[in-house]
């Protein structure tokens, strides 16, 4: 039986991308690891995510994507607008039956927030 999953994203500079996720998207850090640092753990309520440098690991940055579904898709869209996200498309309903909209981090991965939608 499976209980949790993590998704861990490369980046180059796993520093700032912690400010960002942090003060941009509203996850909380929960450890960081390596002196200097080199292994992040964010959340936000039951959503985990890890962050590791490119200098540590052979996968390349940017190349990550993850969907965290939430409870008001709008509400979350003007928030991150508002604290200076990388928001790159406003919140839209899709006929496979969610409202989502993107946002990308530092390098480029990709953060798709959605929810059920009202017209499915």
């Amino acid at each position: 039986m499976m209980h949790a999953s993590i998704t861990i994203f490369t980046v180059k500079d796993v520093m700032a991308s912690l400010a960002y996720f942090r003060d941009k998207l509203g996850f909380d850090v929960a450890f960081e690891y390596g002196s200097p640092t080199y292994y992040v753990g964010l959340c936000s309520g039951e959503v985990s995510l890890h962050l590791v440098a490119a200098s540590q690991t052979p996968r390349l940055p940017g190349h990550g994507a993850m969907t965290i579904f939430v409870d008001d898709v709008d509400g979350l869209h003007a928030a991150l607008v508002k604290r200076g996200a990388r928001v790159l498309k406003a919140p839209k309903d899709y006929d496979y039956g969610l409202r989502d909209f993107d946002v990308a981090d530092l390098d480029g991965n990709m953060i798709f927030f959605g929810m059920e939608s009202q017209k499915a």
